[in-house]
């Protein structure tokens, strides 16, 4: 028999263009300008990504770029050594769907009083945060090697990965999912990290997920985004 067709239950102009919110069977698929960019089927990858980030930390502050479907929000939640989580997400709709259609996909977790939710770029969000976080989960396209929003190109070059450094604590954290290895973007991280490795999450198809994780130090930390 074959797949269920799936059914478009909104579709909304967002600041990057054309979002379709889709049902497939159980589950939604988020479609932007036409290209897949996120569903609720398997939210392995995107816990992973604040696993790592806030493994053995204590009440922390913890940074989102970007909602998603809600896992990596459900994941900080759920991780006792989370005090507080910042939100940054670009897209209304994006917030409405988690209020209503994706609610039960772990989207809930903004009503959680722990929660502050930033609609806003995420660029223009890290130049006015303020104070420092102790870890940033960034998951706000397919990754550096394959972007669906040309926008976010600046956060993933050598000024966007100084500009991330800099809003952690020191020890602090960056998380950066990605849909498929880039040395490239490795080898800018490990200009601005003392310690980064990428971690591999198997999925059902295709290259594994990756996120890589990269910690400062009290000695780098300081220096200012332009070094």
């Amino acid at each position: 028999m074959p797949a269920e067709r799936p059914e478009v239950i909104d579709r909304r102009h967002g600041v990057n263009g054309e979002l379709v919110l889709r049902r497939a069977g159980a589950d939604h698929e988020v479609i932007v300008n036409g290209t897949f960019l996120m569903d609720t089927r398997d939210g392995r990858s995107e816990r992973a990504l604040v696993r790592e980030a806030v493994a053995g930390v204590r009440d922390a502050r913890v940074l989102l770029g970007g909602l998603g479907v809600g896992f990596s929000l459900d994941e900080a939640l759920r991780s006792p050594g989370v005090a507080e989580v910042v939100v940054c997400e670009i897209e209304p709709a994006v917030v409405e769907w988690a209020r209503t259609h994706l609610r039960g996909h772990g989207a809930a977790g903004l009503d959680d009083p722990r929660v502050s939710l930033v609609v806003a770029d995420l660029g223009d969000m890290l130049e006015s945060l303020d104070r420092p976080v102790d870890a940033i989960c960034l998951d706000v396209d397919n990754g550096p090697g394959w972007l669906v929003h040309a926008r976010n190109r600046h956060l993933y070059a050598d000024a966007g990965i100084a500009l991330l450094r800099n809003r952690l604590r020191p020890r602090g954290r960056l998380t950066v999912w990605a849909a498929a290895a880039d040395a490239g973007f490795e080898a800018r991280l490990r200009d601005r990290f003392d310690a980064v490795r990428a971690v591999a999450i198997p999925v059902p198809r295709g290259e594994d997920d990756l996120v890589y994780v990269a910690e400062s130090s009290p000695i780098r930390h300081g220096l200012p985004a332009d070094t």
